[in-house]
């Protein structure tokens, strides 16, 4: 069956009509719904090509969609590993927060990003004014997948930038190590730098001690899962202790000082401060020679102070006692060399009244009695000749004379010719009076049960009661007057030291020390102040030894912080403070309350 289409009929001069509109949308019609199979092949093939485009085209854009999602899965990896560290808080002994840290961010920036370095250099500049220009141009232009462009900024400059709207600058959120106390305790704390790596002190130990392995190991460490370090410092105390120094050095026109509490029993350093400092936020003034740790990076000759270390050693070997009388009629000659006395009696001392008047003479002679070779060895067990280790990276080497004579045990007994880290000096003169145990100090807080499970004898108890007893006599009638502070039971020794100018002993430039023991009949805290080129004054009569700067510092660190550690005056001071001594009827010496010009 066909359809015919509509006829056509002749016009009137016998030709055919052309075609109506009608008979053109039959034609079209029967077209459009045609199924001969040349004209449907085609047509199909059409339309799997148009879908073949249309799908090469949507999973083209996943492709890309899913490199760039990559791409910047990579940059936040890649980011991830140079944003600083996590590091766990740093607490006083009373849980005072000493360093912590907080939350931060920081513009990076994808060079490969950035079409118009010139701008973005300009506009960022402009927000961020202490950032350099030129080396930021210099590291957008190096091709880096990424950079820092600022570390740590303030929720203002994030805004700022942020409205800038560059393309390749963002953000990330780091953590900052911050001190709340400034420089207090800035020796002792060190500081990380701005990638979180402990750069000295503390900070610098607690990387040592596995962190660093930790981060490197991948591993993802919050301040919240980080067991906070405890320290042995007390805060209030450190910062009393920074302040009397800080007062005392502008008094006394030192170039410098230090001073410290040290607790005999468990060795830990309670309080200590070393001037000038530096702010651990902005750490670049500990790069100045002049602001190193007094106490444990310089070495110095420790003068008079070490004659406590010569008398205990003496009194060890059993080749003197309290009875024992030195002669002191004459300076001591040995070849063309001279020791002198600063207070010279001219006579036979006793051995309290070597210690009293400070005789370089009578201090001599007792360390010839024990010789060359049994002074070498007793200073080796109180740790006087190799390099004391802490917790504090820092520390230095004494320095120790390489042909060791006679003539070294002779200055050497009264603090002169071994240049020891104070710290190690205080190390040895909390044994000798804690009862004789030697215990390393630490900034780590400890129990006495702990600090003396390992600790090694020294000297026995007797002669350390005995050392306590020549402190507390020194500190009433002797050349520690000046911090014998009313309701204190103290005990103490200045030294005095020329200082080494051009490989000569200078004569107007001296370096000072005071140790003082508190309270004497059972020491607890063992005080130490140190002053670097102190100068006369006209109320101390133009004397610059340690009597007078460091010994009155100390008193005055003594009284400030005294009742912070639990040690109050006291109104009745013991009637019977060394009952060893008592029993062998030992008494506090009658010697006459003269002199004493503070050597």
């Amino acid at each position: 069956m066909s359809i015919a289409p509509p006829s056509s009929q002749p016009d009137r001069q016998g030709s055919a009509a052309k075609p109506t509109r009608m008979r053109r949308l039959w034609r079209f019609c029967v077209g459009l719904f045609a199924t001969r199979l040349d004209k449907s092949t085609r047509r199909i093939r059409l339309v799997a090509v148009i879908f073949v485009l249309v799908y090469g085209v949507i999973c083209g854009r996943l492709v890309m969609l899913g490199l760039h999602s990559g791409a910047q899965q990579a940059l936040k990896h890649g980011a991830s590993e140079v944003v600083a560290a996590a590091r766990p808080d740093i607490l006083d002994r009373n849980g005072e927060v000493l360093a912590t840290d907080i939350k931060v961010m920081s513009v990076f920036a994808e060079p490969r990003r950035i079409i118009d370095k010139d701008e973005a250099v300009e506009l960022l500049t402009a927000v961020l004014p202490d950032v350099d220009p030129k080396e930021l141009r210099d590291r957008l232009s190096s091709g880096k997948g990424f950079i820092w462009v600022k570390r740590a900024i303030t929720p203002k400059q994030q805004q700022e930038v942020y409205h800038l709207g560059l393309p390749g600058i963002g953000f990330l959120q780091e953590n900052k190590r911050v001190y709340p106390n400034g420089s207090i305790a800035a020796h002792v704390l060190g500081f990380a730098n701005l990638d979180g790596v402990g750069i000295s002190g503390l900070e610098k130990y607690i990387d040592g001690q596995g962190l660093a392995d930790l981060h490197g190991a991948g591993f993802s460490l919050t301040p919240e899962t980080l067991k906070p370090i405890v320290t042995s410092l007390d805060l209030e105390a450190t910062y009393a202790v920074r302040e009397e120094l800080e007062k005392g050095i502008a008094k006394f026109k030192a170039k410098g000082g230090a001073a410290a509490i040290l607790d005999v029993n468990t060795g830990e350093v309670v309080a200590m401060a070393s001037l000038p400092d530096f702010d651990p936020n902005n750490p670049a003034d500990a790069l100045d020679p002049n602001h190193i740790n007094r106490l444990s990076v310089g070495v110095y000759e420790m003068g008079s102070t070490f004659k406590a270390i010569t008398i205990a050693m003496a009194l060890e070997s059993g080749k003197v006692n309290l009875n024992s009388r030195l002669d002191a009629r004459e300076s001591l000659r040995y070849s063309r060399f001279t020791i002198h006395d600063f207070e010279p009696q001219h006579r036979f001392l006793t051995l309290p009244e070597v210690f009293t008047y400070s005789s370089n003479i009578g201090t001599a002679r007792m360390a010839l009695m024990v010789g060359v070779e049994g002074h070498k060895a007793f200073l080796r067990k109180m740790g006087q000749l190799t390099r004391l280790h802490t917790e504090l990276p820092e520390s230095a080497e004494p320095l120790v004379p390489k042909n060791w004579s006679e003539l070294n045990t002779m200055t050497i007994a009264f603090g002169q010719g071994l240049n020891v880290a104070p710290l190690q000096a205080i190390m040895a003169v909390g044994a000798l009076v804690n009862g004789g145990i030697m215990i390393p100090p630490t900034f780590l807080k400890r129990g006495e049960e702990d600090a003396k499970k390992d600790a090694p004898r020294v000297v026995r108890p007797e002669v350390s009661e005995t050392m306590r007893y020549l402190l507390r006599l020194n500190a009433e009638i002797g050349t520690a007057r000046n911090a014998n502070i009313k309701g204190y039971f103290i005990g103490g020794k200045t030294g005095t030291a020329d200082k080494i100018v051009h490989g000569h002993y200078s004569k107007d430039r001296v370096f000072t020390t005071f140790m003082a023991i508190l309270p004497a009949d059972k020491p607890k805290y063992l005080f130490l102040t140190l002053m670097d080129e102190p100068q006369g004054l006209p109320e101390t009569g133009g004397f610059r030894t340690a009597a007078w700067n460091s010994g009155s510092v100390t008193g005055k660190i003594i009284e400030h912080t005294g009742p912070m550690l639990g040690v109050a005056p006291r109104i009745d001071l013991p009637t019977q403070p060394f009952p060893l001594l008592a029993k062998l009827g030992y008494g506090m010496a009658n010697i006459p309350q003269t002199g004493r010009g503070g050597h």
